[in-house]
C-alpha cells in the first residue's frame, strides 16, 4: 500500500489526457469483447437495421469500457503494485478513483439506456447484467477473495455474444449460450497461464490467484483439466448447426494445438520458484516459456473460433449471393 501512495504521489501533478481516459476503457479487452459480441449478432441470421445493429455493438462497447474503468478505479491499490499494471492512470496519480469511477457510472447508465431505447430491453438488460457482475460481483468480490475469481467471473467476459444475440432477435437460444459456454470455459486456462509466469506480481498485491493460493503445479493440472473440456466444446457448434465446415477445420485443428500447449504446461516447471523473469511482464526465464506460449496462442484461438463463425454467417452469404 505504501508503494501505491508513493507511485500516485509522485504523478499527481499531471494532468490527465485524453488518451488516459481511453486506458480507463481497456480498449484492448473491449476490442476482444465487440468482436464476440458482433459475432453474436451476426451469427443470429436475423435481418437488423443497420443503425441498429451499430448502436448495440456500441452500446457494448462503451459498457465494456465502462466495465473496465469501474474496475480501475475500485483496483488501483492492487494496480500500483504490479508490473503489468503499475503504469495505469489510476495508480500514477493522473485520474482520481473518483473521477475514475464517476467516468464508469456515466457510461454504464449511457450504454444501459441507450441500448433499452434504440434496440431492446432483454439486451439492455443482459448488458448491465454484465457491468454490474464484472464491476462488483467479480471485481469488489470475488477478485480479492477466492482463487476461483477468474472461473466464476468469467461470466462477464462470456456474455457479450449473448447480448450481440438478443439485441438482433430479441431472445437467447441454444447457440448462443453455446457461444457464452465457450468463452467461459476457455477463461480459467487463458489467465492462469499468465499467472503463471506473474505470480509474484499476484502474491504481492494479495491477489489470491490459482498459483498462489493452491500452487504452481495444481494450477498447471487444472489449466490441462479446463483443456480437456475445451476442445470439445469448441467443437460443439458443428453439431448444433451453428459453424459449418470452415468452423470445424478452425476448431479442430486449434482445439488440437490448444490441448498440444496444455500438456506442455502440464509438464512445464511454470510457475515454480525462479521461473520468472526479474524485469517486464515477458522477460521470462525458459522455465515459464509454455505458460507464455499457451496464454498468447489462447487468444489467438478464441478469435480464429469467432472469426469462422463471422465469416461463415457474414460475409459466406454475401458472396453467394454475388455481392
Amino acid at each position: 500500500m505504501t508503494q501505491a501512495m508513493a507511485t500516485s504521489s509522485a504523478a499527481t501533478a499531471q494532468p490527465a489526457r485524453s488518451a488516459d481516459y481511453l486506458a480507463l476503457l481497456k480498449p484492448r479487452v473491449m476490442s476482444l469483447v465487440v468482436f464476440t459480441a458482433l459475432t453474436g449478432l451476426v451469427c443470429a441470421d436475423t435481418p437488423m437495421n443497420p443503425v441498429m445493429a451499430i448502436i448495440a455493438v456500441v452500446c457494448i462497447a462503451v459498457g465494456a469500457g465502462a466495465s473496465g474503468a469501474l474496475n480501475m478505479a475500485y483496483d488501483s491499490d492492487i494496480d500500483a503494485l504490479m508490473r503489468r499494471t503499475r503504469g495505469r492512470p489510476v495508480p500514477q496519480g493522473r485520474i482520481s478513483r473518483a473521477d475514475a469511477a464517476g467516468f464508469g457510472v456515466v457510461l454504464s447508465l449511457f450504454s444501459v439506456m441507450l441500448m433499452g431505447l434504440a434496440v431492446n430491453w432483454l439486451a439492455a438488460s443482459l448488458l448491465a447484467f454484465t457491468i454490474v457482475f464484472y464491476a462488483v460481483v467479480y471485481t469488489m468480490w470475488l477478485k480479492r477473495s477466492t482463487p476461483q475469481n477468474i472461473v466464476i467471473g468469467g461470466a462477464a467476459g462470456a456474455l457479450p455474444p449473448v447480448v450481440g444475440w438478443a439485441a438482433a432477435t430479441g431472445h437467447v437460444p441454444l447457440n448462443a449460450l453455446l457461444l457464452f459456454a465457450i468463452i467461459f470455459v476457455w477463461t480459467p486456462p487463458h489467465f492462469w497461464a499468465l499467472s503463471l509466469y506473474t505470480t509474484t506480481d499476484y502474491a504481492k498485491a494479495g491477489v489470491p490467484m490459482m498459483p498462489v493460493v493452491k500452487g504452481a503445479k495444481s494450477t498447471r493440472r487444472q489449466i490441462f483439466a479446463y483443456s480437456l473440456l475445451l476442445a470439445p466444446l469448441g467443437v460443439a457448434p458443428v453439431f448444433t448447426g451453428l459453424g459449418g465446415p470452415l468452423y470445424a477445420a478452425v476448431s479442430i485443428g486449434g482445439g488440437a494445438l490448444f490441448l498440444l500447449l496444455a500438456t506442455r504446461v502440464l509438464l512445464s516447471q511454470a510457475g515454480e520458484a525462479g521461473a520468472e523473469g526479474p524485469d517486464g511482464l515477458y522477460a521470462i526465464k525458459p522455465g515459464a516459456k509454455a505458460a507464455r506460449d499457451l496464454f498468447a496462442v489462447s487468444i489467438l484461438y478464441l478469435f480464429a473460433l469467432f472469426a469462422a463463425l463471422l465469416v461463415e454467417h457474414g460475409l459466406s452469404p454475401l458472396i453467394s449471393h454475388g455481392l
